[in-house]
């Protein structure tokens, strides 16, 4: 869901004097903070879940990457703009 648009959306966000280190930093942000979170935070969702007698506990790890993956989604559509692109 991530990998396949990211580039694309990254290099046409800045500008080249500052694309790359505008592109490293939220990707590396970004991808160790949510992605390297998602394993301890699914994990104690599920084991909270299982220990209050949720008789679908393994489906309560879902709620942290079905909610990173809708805020993702919310900020996407306030911030995406129809660029006027005159290919020659």
């Amino acid at each position: 869901m991530v990998y396949g648009p990211i580039a694309a959306f990254l290099v046409e966000m800045f500008p080249v004097k500052i694309r790359y280190t505008s592109m490293s930093l939220p990707y590396h942000v970004g991808n160790g903070i949510f992605g390297g979170l998602l394993p301890a935070v699914s994990t104690y969702l599920v084991t909270n879940a299982k220990n209050n007698g949720d008789p679908q506990f393994y489906l309560e790890g879902l709620w942290y990457p079905i909610g990173i993956a809708a805020v993702c989604f919310i900020i996407g559509a306030i911030y995406i703009s129809n660029k006027d692109r005159n290919v020659n």
